[in-house]
Order: structure tokens, then sequence, then C-alpha cells
């Protein structure tokens, strides 16, 4: 019994010493073969912690292709531990964080980076007109469902389920309260959505957030061009201007506000709950320019004349000028 005993530490002692340095993430493809599996963990810990843990998933009769998902080896583990991982615990969550994306294409970059899928394959899944048409949005106006948050979903989500997923949450926002005080603003939430995105454009600061997407209503009211130096970046794809002069004001993109009247097609970012609520929730003004305070603290002087947008502008190009900035 001694000897029994004996040789069986001998032959489990070699799995359960060796322990991971770093955690890793491995991804089992849908019908993986033992091969495949023991390459996707030598890259993180080695051929021999490979084969040991693979060694022990032939010993349980594992079929890899019915483990079609992503699963975390905590740091620490050892093979029988990293075995078990891999053969009977849940698949682990990914995080995908939508901040700020200032288009489509970087959206699906990102989003697809951490998916099985492919941005093609997210990207076409959102030109599917049947994909966008329960929120009221077409392709132009894709980014407007992808409110800033964190969502977890699984690797294995298709790009259909995992647009659904978000879906909820921009559903779960435009509720009938928020609907109606669009409503209220003479506008559609896709229309909120992109005023928001020009607004987060604009400023940083939440306390002027509500004004400045005031100030793009009044003016889209009054059938006035928007004139948002945002939009003229993200026509020409060049988010280092920081001087919007006559040179980029010609533009040709249905973007391009200074050209044409009323909104952009849709959002030029990404934009979250708090500046939506920032805008539907604002105090009515009868503000129609704007322009950066000549301080450069972010924020903004407001006209509600063009004369006096016009003395404001003078001082914010006087102090550019004096810092060299073209």
């Amino acid at each position: 019994m001694a000897f029994i005993i004996i040789a069986f530490l001998l032959l489990l002692y070699p799995v359960i010493i060796e322990r991971t340095e770093k955690a890793a993430i491995i991804r089992i493809h849908a019908n993986a073969t033992s091969a495949m599996v023991h390459d996707s963990i030598a890259k993180y810990y080695g051929n021999g912690f490979a084969s040991k843990v693979t060694r022990l998933c032939k010993v349980r009769g594992t079929d890899f292709a019915t483990r079609h998902g992503a699963y975390e080896i905590p740091e620490g583990s050892n093979a029988l531990t990293a075995m078990r991982r891999l053969t009977r615990g849940g698949q682990t969550p990914v995080r995908i964080t939508i901040n700020g994306f200032r288009d489509i294409d970087l959206l699906c970059r990102r989003i697809a980076a951490k998916m099985e899928f492919t941005e093609h394959d997210l990207r076409a899944a959102l030109a599917d007109p049947a994909v966008l048409e329960p929120y009221g949005l077409d392709y132009n106006q894709a980014m407007a469902l992808f409110l800033d948050d964190t969502y977890e979903v699984y690797w294995t989500t298709s790009p259909q389920e995992l647009i659904a997923k978000i879906g909820r949450n921009y559903s779960s926002f435009w509720n009938d309260i928020n609907r109606n005080k669009a409503e209220a603003l003479g506008a559609t939430p896709a229309e909120i959505m992109t005023v928001a995105s020009i607004t987060d454009e604009e400023t940083n600061k939440l306390s002027e957030k509500g004004t400045i997407g005031r100030l793009y209503i009044n003016r889209l009211r009054k059938g006035m061009r928007l004139q948002a130096d945002p939009t003229v970046r993200f026509a020409l794809k060049d988010y280092s201007i920081r001087r919007v002069t006559r040179k980029h004001l010609g533009v040709e993109s249905p973007y391009n506000t200074y050209i044409h009247k009323g909104l952009p097609p849709g959002p030029i970012r990404t934009t979250s709950r708090a500046t939506l609520d920032a805008i539907l929730d604002s105090e009515p003004n009868d503000y129609l320019y704007m322009c950066a305070k000549e301080d450069f603290s972010g924020t903004h002087n407001f006209a509600t004349s063009f004369e006096e947008h016009s003395r404001n502008a003078r001082r914010y190009q006087k102090a550019l000028n004096a810092r060299g900035i073209r």
C-alpha cells in the first residue's frame, strides 16, 4: 500500500508543483483539437506545462470540440487546476468598454479585437437594416447604439447577440420618459444622440454640455447651419486640428455642418448617459453662438447675437495668435 501511495505521489507531484506566474485567457475555437489547445497554452506557459495539462485532459476524456469558448487560467494555477478550468469550468466573460470612439471603423476594430468574430463580421451585422431597425437607427447612426459603458459578454458571442445586448442598454435609456423629453425638444432619440456626440467633442465640462446641446437645438429650430468645428475634424478624419480655418471649411462631406444645413447623417462619436441627461434636462436658453474662452480653460463664451459672438471670437483668435497656434 505504501508503495502504491508513493508511486501515486510521484506521478502527481509534477502536475501540482509547477504553477503559473500569470493569468491567461485560453481560447478554444469550434472543433478545436488537443494539439490546438496545447499550442494555445504553450504560448503563455511553455510546452512543458502545456503538455501536462493536455495529458490530464486526455485522461479525463475531454473532447475539445465541445468546449468552444474562452477560459481563464488564474495566476498560481497548477496543471491540475488548469485542466479543470478547461474541461468543466464556465467561460470567462469578456469586458468591452465603449468610451468616446470617434468612428464606426475604430469601434468595430476595438470590439472585434476581444471577440472571436472579426471587425468585418460586426460591420456586416450593423449594415443589415433589420438589425438596427428595432432601435430606429440606420447604418450611419449605428454609433448611437453604443452608449459609453462597460459590457460583459462571452468571447463566442455573435455580432448579432452583442448588438442585441448593447441595444437593450440603449432601449433602457430611451424609455418613455426620455423619449418624451426629446420630443419636447423637437427631436428624435437618434437626433439627440448626434447632438450629444458633437457636444462631447466641444467640451469635457459636464456643466456646459446642457447649454451647448441646447444651443445646437436652437440653431436647428431656426434653420441655421450648425457650423460645428468638430464635424469638420470628423469629415477630415484629423483630430489633431486645433484651429479650424478657412482651408478646412471647404471639405465636401455630409458631415461638414458649415456647408450643409441640419444634423450630419449620424453621430461623430459615441456618447454617454451623462451627456444625454445634461441635454434632455437642460434649462432653455437663447444662445446661438459659442466660442472657446481666451483663457484656454476649456470653457466657452456664449452669445445670442452675431455681434457679441464676433467680439468673443476676436479675443480667442488673438489668444491663439499669441500662443502661435495655427
